[in-house]
Order: structure tokens, then C-alpha cells, then sequence
């Protein structure tokens, strides 16, 4: 038994709330649950009961064990003083209140349904996978469904908090906020923190003022990175080196330290200095493509502008000095471009229609999650194993976020699929 089950009954009144009586006999009738409460505080705001004919408003709290409301320290909190019910699991002793008052109490043992214990069980007692996996196949299309569209839609809203911070840390500049995001996702999840920093080292109007020499662009990037400072015997690198020199003093900029890129256990297509060079060539070819892709007709025609070729040296290298084994010409993939649209272009859309109040934005970001195909990798995986076949991203992004955010935590009684399985 848990305290956050004792929550999901009560919300749900899914126990036997016929002749409610408490502990001292008085008759209750449960008129409203109240609002769940998630902060400091008694457990629900605004409940409504009827208790020994007399109508009450107030809070509830709820414990397993009567007692830990003085484990909890609640006994001494004036702001526990107007809890008009505890409810609690078993009532082992009588509660008094700050002010001196006993609470009435509603005991829940023995009120809940015994298939509904058996399946909680179940729920929290599977470890592999996700709780409700044996059930899964038996939830119904049209729940499974419109559950997960809510999921897509809170998965938007999380990264719009995070956009919405970096318009406020750059002045509301449009560009400089979306440069920023690129960068950190042009990073993935590996190197994403030293391509954040690498952004923040540089603003997005240095790389503009660069545009007509790629050379320099590199230059600037790869000094800033810290990746310039080991021996080179090459003249590319060398020159990269020299031209770092010359606009580090022009512009007073202080390099990273290189440490902080991850090359360990990674293929040579996905090393910093490559992803590096790749955002060299984009920043070259449009410094400020927001506006572009914000007018793009299509998916095509995003794919365009985010697809770019590196600089000669690139193309027949992965690391300073090092060739690689198939050379080739380095185009982003559109895996990759797929990826960045979908973590910087989608959320920055759908964050701009909510600051802006315009619905077209927002309504495109969840039409171009349906247009982009569905992601591979270790979670997608995992859900097709499971049976659940995808037909796009936007199916793919609402997993991912159901598996991380609410499987992973055990969050079932709030999620509609583990109330489902509940019965």
C-alpha cells in the first residue's frame, strides 16, 4: 500500500462509498474530492462533504498510517489546522490538530475492492519493461490513442519551458535562442553540453559577419573549441590556427577546454569535429535560418536547408590528421536532419504560435510531426517489441516521452492506460 494509491482512490472515489461512516461513527457522504494538491500543503483543496447531516468545505490529507501525520510533522503546522477529513489506509491512532481538535477520520481498510489491490500489485511489481506490459494489448485503440495525442502534446509543452528560458536569457532574440538550441542539438545527447557552451562562447551574429569565408568560420568554431590546441603537422589545421589567432583578438573571445568533448565510443560520423564542421557549413550557408524554415511550404523543402556539405578536409576525415576509411561527401543525413528538425525546429514553432497567439504555428508543429517518419532507436525498439506500430514521428515522440516520463517513474495511477488496467 502506498500513499500515492490512497490518492488515486480518492480522486476517483474507487472504493466503497456506500455508509460511509469515520471512525467515530459519524455518518459522511464524499460530495467532491476536492483539487489534487502537489505542492506544500494538505493533500486536496476544496473538498465538499457531508458529515452527521452538516454541510463542510476544506482540506483532506491522506496517509496510509494515521500516525504519519505527526511523523510528518503536520501535528505543530498551523496550515493543517483547517483539514476538515484525514483519510488514511488504517487508523492506528487518533490525530489531533495544532489547534488541540481531533480530526475526523475515514479509514479506507477493507472499503477497496480486492481485484483493484491485486492488479495495483501487479502494476508495481513489475520491474522489466513498463508496469502495465502484460496488459498493454488489451487497452483498446481509440484510448491508446487519444492518450498518447495528450502525451505528444505535454511532451511540446516541456520543451517549450526550455525555449521559452533561452528567449528570456538572450532578450527575446529569435535567432540568437535558436542558434543556441541548434548548437546544443547538433551535439545530441553525447556532446549536447560543450555544443550549448560553444554557442553561448560565440554569438550568433559573429558566425554572420564571417559568412563569405567558410575558412574562417571553421576557424572561429573549432578555436573556440578548444580542438586547435594540440600538434598538427598538416597545413589545414595550422591555418585554422593562425585564423583563430587573428579573430580571437579581434573579437575578445577565450576558448573552451577541449576536454569537454566526448570522442570515446562513438562513430567517426557522429565526432564532435565533424558535427563541428557540419554546423560551420550551415552557419555559412544561412546564419539565420529560422525565418526560412519557419516559411518553408514542406518538409522537403526544410530538409533542403538544413542539408549541407563540410569543407574539403572533411570529406576524407573524421579527426584532425585522421582519414577515414570510405570517404565521401559528408552530406547531413536525413536522419540527422530529421532529428534537428524535430528537437529545435518543431518546439521552437510551437513556442513561438503560444508567445505570439498565432494557432497556425502551433497547428503546423503537430503537422509536421506527423509529415517527418517514425525514429529508430533503443526506445522505438523497445515499443515495437511491445506491438505498437508506428507511421510517424509523432507517434514515436509520444512514446519516447510516455516511456521516460511515466513508465520509468511508475506514474500509472495518473496515466489513462494504468487506470484502464486497473479496471
Amino acid at each position: 500500500m502506498s500513499e500515492s494509491f490512497l490518492h488515486f482512490l480518492w480522486k476517483w472515489k474507487r472504493f466503497d462509498s456506500s455508509n460511509l461512516r469515520t471512525t467515530l461513527g459519524l455518518p459522511l457522504d464524499i460530495l467532491s474530492p476536492g483539487e489534487w494538491n502537489r505542492h506544500s500543503g494538505p493533500d486536496f483543496f476544496n473538498a465538499r462533504i457531508r458529515m452527521d447531516g452538516a454541510l463542510w468545505a476544506g482540506n483532506v490529507e491522506l496517509h496510509v498510517q494515521a500516525s504519519e501525520w505527526d511523523a510528518h510533522g503536520h501535528g505543530n503546522d498551523p496550515a493543517y489546522d483547517n483539514v476538515l477529513l484525514h483519510v488514511v489506509y488504517e487508523e492506528d491512532i487518533p490525530v489531533i490538530s495544532a489547534s488541540g481538535k481531533r480530526i475526523p477520520c475515514l479509514e479506507l481498510k477493507g472499503k477497496i475492492p480486492p481485484r483493484l489491490i491485486h492488479q495495483y500489485r501487479q502494476l508495481e511489481q513489475q520491474r522489466a519493461g513498463i508496469p502495465c506490459g502484460k496488459f498493454w494489448g488489451e487497452v483498446p485503440d481509440e484510448m491508446r490513442h487519444g492518450w498518447l495525442k495528450q502525451i505528444l502534446a505535454e511532451r511540446l509543452e516541456q520543451k517549450s519551458g526550455t525555449i521559452v528560458r533561452l528567449l528570456e536569457e538572450t532578450r527575446h532574440h529569435q535567432d540568437e535562442a535558436f542558434y543556441r538550441l541548434l548548437a546544443r542539438n547538433f551535439g545530441l545527447q553525447v556532446n549536447a553540453e560543450p555544443f550549448d557552451m560553444l554557442a553561448r562562447s560565440v554569438p550568433v551574429v559573429i558566425p554572420a559577419r564571417l559568412r563569405s569565408n567558410l575558412l574562417q568560420i571553421e576557424a572561429l568554431f573549432f578555436g573556440q573549441a578548444g580542438l586547435l590546441e594540440r600538434h598538427f603537422e598538416e597545413e589545414y589545421p595550422l591555418l585554422l590556427r593562425r585564423e583563430y589567432a587573428l579573430l580571437r583578438h579581434k573579437f575578445g573571445l577565450s576558448p573552451m577546454n577541449a576536454s569537454q568533448w566526448k570522442f570515446m565510443r562513438m562513430r567517426p560520423s557522429g565526432f564532435p569535429t565533424v558535427r563541428i564542421a557540419r554546423f560551420a557549413a550551415l552557419l555559412q550557408k544561412n546564419p539565420f535560418p529560422l525565418s526560412d524554415l519557419l516559411a518553408a511550404r514542406n518538409l522537403a523543402e526544410m530538409e533542403a536547408i538544413l542539408t549541407v556539405e563540410p569543407g574539403d578536409y572533411w570529406k576524407t576525415r573524421y579527426d584532425f590528421g585522421k582519414e577515414s576509411a570510405v570517404p565521401g561527401t559528408r552530406r547531413t543525413g536525413h536522419d540527422f536532419i530529421h532529428t534537428i528538425i524535430l528537437n529545435t525546429l518543431v518546439p521552437f514553432m510551437y513556442t513561438l504560435g503560444k508567445l505570439k497567439g498565432e494557432t497556425g504555428l502551433t497547428g503546423r508543429a503537430f503537422e509536421l510531426l506527423a509529415e517527418i517518419p517514425p525514429e529508430q532507436n533503443r526506445i522505438t525498439r523497445f515499443w515495437h517489441e511491445m506491438g505498437e506500430r508506428t507511421a510517424s514521428a509523432a507517434q514515436t515522440q509520444a512514446l519516447i516521452h510516455l516511456k521516460k516520463y511515466w513508465c520509468e517513474v511508475r506514474n500509472c495511477l495518473e496515466c489513462e492506460i494504468g487506470k484502464y488496467c486497473l479496471g
